[in-house]
């Protein structure tokens, strides 16, 4: 008899990417193989859309508290009902795990706990500081203890972190569907354009590039888009915006000729998954990265992309594949060959799968 699955889902469907390309990715697949799952969201579209505004604390707070309302009654009335629950993240974004407890020692079930940053880590947007108190970062290590098994989204140092806990470790990549991301970037254009894309949350990385940005302004000619679910409030004096939404993600990220991906040298940054790299690969677009992390596995320097620490070398590397149209056009080419071999849903769905055996 096939599995039954429940989902608990941090955000509202379709619109986180972590969610979208970890988890909701692969219902298709469940589908296909007739295993029944159902999911259970645990904030609202309305909350979504407030979540990173600073301030908003009311409408937050009673959010949070609606959440943890529909959250309990479902696991109490409904839990005991699925051989399986797949835990993204966590089950609630404030306090301790208990719901996970709740699962795991009374209701018996069999927890997949899911995670594809270094979530251990106190790492606080700007808008919700007074959250910093509440998280419980501790409690990490309790739900990999209780789990059936880890997925985790990066083998060196999650699974690592991970193992501690738990010898059930599964390395599950963030993939991409290889279907919907079929378009190839145009290395063509007149003009050449280096783009970064990510989530208000990460726009910080970004801003660090921005001086380095302008000095190579001054010395070579291309475009810099920026595509983001909100708009930066800062500007390098010429930057095109591109906003974000799940149905033009592939046609905003094949704008781009030269993807970047910088990222400060510390322990969350280690956690992280490369995913800005597997995007601009998988439209065949090189990538330029900072050296931390899963990033200097994904990209091969000199094949696929260049990995940079200094200001040197980033402007050195981006005036180079600004020049070089041929190259961008190989180096594009054998990037995305390497996503659709080990960083596509499509090569990964049995991986998947199998977490629920």
């Amino acid at each position: 008899m096939p599995p039954t699955i429940l989902f608990l889902l941090p955000y509202p469907r379709h619109r986180a990417g972590s969610q979208r390309f970890r988890v909701e990715a692969y219902f298709k697949f469940l589908d296909d193989n007739q295993i029944s799952f159902d999911t259970n969201e645990f904030l609202d579209e309305r909350t979504w859309d407030i979540l990173h505004r600073k301030g908003s604390i009311l409408q937050k707070s009673w959010a949070v508290f609606k959440g943890f309302f529909n959250r309990f009654f479902f696991i109490v009335f409904k839990g005991k009902s699925y051989q399986y629950v797949f835990i993204h993240r966590e089950a609630a974004p404030l306090g301790p795990p208990f719901f996970e407890w709740l699962l795991a020692k009374v209701l018996r079930r069999k927890i997949i706990y899911d995670f594809d940053d270094a979530i251990w880590i106190p790492n606080i947007s700007s808008g919700n500081r007074i959250a910093t108190f509440l998280k419980c970062f501790w409690k990490v290590k309790w739900i990999c203890r209780w789990s059936y098994k880890v997925s985790v989204g990066n083998k060196h140092f999650l699974g690592a972190y991970a193992q501690r806990f738990n010898k059930n470790v599964v390395y599950n990549p963030t993939c991409v569907d290889a279907v919907k991301y079929n378009t190839v970037s145009n290395q063509d254009r007149e003009h050449v354009t280096i783009g970064w894309s990510g989530s208000q949350s990460t726009l910080e990385y970004l801003e660090l590039m921005l001086p380095m940005l302008k000095k190579l302004k001054e010395q070579i000619e291309f475009r810099f888009l920026v595509i983001c679910n909100h708009r930066p409030e800062f500007d390098m004096g010429s930057m095109d915006f591109f906003p974000w939404k799940e149905e033009t993600e592939v046609e905003g990220l094949s704008q781009i000729n030269i993807g970047i991906m910088p990222a400060k040298d510390d322990a969350w940054s280690e956690g992280k998954c490369g995913f800005k790299i597997i995007q601009y690969m998988a439209v065949g677009t090189p990538a330029v990265a900072s050296p931390v992390g899963v990033n200097k596995t994904i990209i091969e320097p000199g094949c696929n992309g260049y990995l940079c620490t200094s200001e040197e070398e980033w402007i050195a590397a981006l005036s180079d594949l600004v020049k070089d149209q041929q190259k961008r056009i190989e180096w594009g080419k054998r990037g995305r060959d390497k996503v659709l071999k080990e960083f596509s849903t499509q090569s990964n769905r049995a991986n998947f799968l199998s977490l629920f055996s």
